[in-house]
């Protein structure tokens, strides 16, 4: 079967090559791949977008992710963490159904593409993780994923309280079924909750898995300084010092938001290259604290963003995540040299990129790599005026997830003119109006 042709032509092209060239070029595409890059090309191909005054990015990655949260948007405002938690989030994960968990996906997933959006690291609930990756499946959208680990801990619905050999069949089971799925668009990962809700044994059994199978570990750490207490508390050393005693970190973990840490911590993610997910608004409304990001990239920690999931954040907008992931730290430093935008836009491509350990697939627009991008149009009154203005802060300061026009995954156009064209938005919509009150329902929540 002859591979499927795409040539976008006439866009001012941010590459995120090594030179981070920005340049007026063609895209030619031949299946899920980037064939060429050049000026002009008279080239033949089964479809053309003509990307004239618009500019073509890279895919944005997100490396924290709760696609099973998005139906809760709105449900848990002004809260701090553990009651956020104990509260609301967890009555209302324990209560999902495989439709409610499907209809959450798709929402989520429906609005990280219209915002240009192509790869996300997503952790699910305990139960009914197939239906979100029936939904990554169908959509095309890329992912690493995992189902939610709990075996231990206070105030858990038993609705989510799982027996430490139960939730290791079960991740292990998807892993088996869903690994590498869609010529590896979805990949599997390991996602204990963090510390607080995992015995050691899971911990310690899911970490010598993850290496068996050759995939990531996902999970939370040092959001919060009640939960650096309990962790202290429960097993005498701080999070990141007890993650790293277990044999934990490396280059196959990912830890989301690591605020609180101390030196000696902050040396280790570093030193060991684990993977760190900031973000900055989940971070900011929960109260939980703002990250030391520019002293650990200073040690050469590898960092990325995500928005984490919407009932901490209310949009899983990336444009939002960078405008805040710059402007947070100008203010906590009283530097507004640090985290330029340039800086800001490589976490969100190559930083995600590398996360997910793919830097040599995506993350920039460079002949050969896999064919995931986003067309945005500046030209609206809101990001004028366009000329002699640096493109990559217009990016990072002013855009917004309405600009981007069309989205591009694995060469398959996902977004065109604003339009999904492999989900029904209208559909969806009606979809978790009617589900999210069944489900407040069944949690008990009014």
């Amino acid at each position: 079967m002859t591979a499927k042709t795409l040539l976008i032509q006439n866009g001012t092209v941010v590459t995120m090559n090594k030179g981070r060239e920005i340049k007026e070029a063609d895209i030619f595409i031949r299946g899920d791949r980037i064939e060429a890059i050049g000026e002009h090309m008279e080239i033949e191909a089964d479809e053309r977008i003509d990307a004239h005054g618009m500019v073509v990015i890279p895919g944005l990655i997100q490396t924290h992710v709760h696609l099973t949260q998005t139906l809760f948007r709105g449900q848990a405002d002004d809260l701090e963490l553990m009651d956020w938690l104990k509260k609301k989030i967890w009555p209302l994960e324990g209560s999902h159904t495989e439709e409610s968990n499907h209809v959450s996906a798709k929402l989520g997933i429906a609005e990280l593409i219209k915002g240009g959006t192509t790869a996300i690291i997503d952790m699910e609930t305990v139960n009914h993780t197939e239906a979100a990756l029936e939904a990554l499946l169908s959509s095309g959208m890329r992912a690493h994923i995992g189902k939610c680990m709990m075996d231990y801990g206070k105030g858990v619905p038993a609705s989510l309280m799982e027996s430490t050999d139960h939730s290791i069949r079960e991740s292990e089971r998807l892993l088996k079924a869903w690994h590498g799925k869609d010529n590896g668009r979805i990949q599997y990962a390991f996602a204990p909750r963090f510390v607080v809700s995992c015995t050691e044994e899971l911990l310690l059994r899911v970490r010598d898995l993850a290496r068996e199978y050759g995939v990531m570990i996902h999970t939370h750490a040092s959001e919060n300084q009640g939960e650096i207490a309990l962790v202290e508390k429960d097993r005498g050393m701080r999070n990141i010092i007890y993650l790293h005693k277990l044999g934990l970190t490396g280059e196959n973990l990912i830890l989301a938001h690591c605020i609180w840490l101390d030196d000696e911590e902050m040396k280790i993610l570093a030193a060991t290259g684990t993977k760190i997910a900031h973000c900055p608004n989940s971070n900011l409304k929960l109260a939980s604290g703002i990250a030391k990001i520019p002293e650990l990239l200073d040690m050469g920690a590898n960092i990325s963003i995500g928005a984490d999931g919407a009932p901490c954040n209310n949009n899983l907008d990336m444009f939002k995540e960078m405008r805040s992931a710059a402007l947070i730290q100008k203010a906590r430093l009283f530097q507004p040299t640090v985290m330029p935008a340039h800086k800001v836009f490589e976490l969100a491509t190559l930083g995600g990129a590398k996360a997910m350990g793919l830097e040599h697939e995506i993350g920039s627009i460079e002949e050969g790599k896999k064919a995931d991008l986003a067309i945005l149009d500046l030209g609206d009154i809101h990001t004028a005026p366009n000329d002699g203005v640096d493109i990559v802060s217009q990016l990072v300061y002013s855009a917004i997830a309405q600009d981007v026009r069309t989205t591009i995954i694995d060469g398959r156009i996902v977004l065109k003119d604003r339009i999904l064209t492999t989900m029904d938005e209208k559909s969806i919509r009606k979809d978790v109006n009617r589900v999210i009150l069944q489900q407040m329902e069944r949690a008990g929540i009014s």
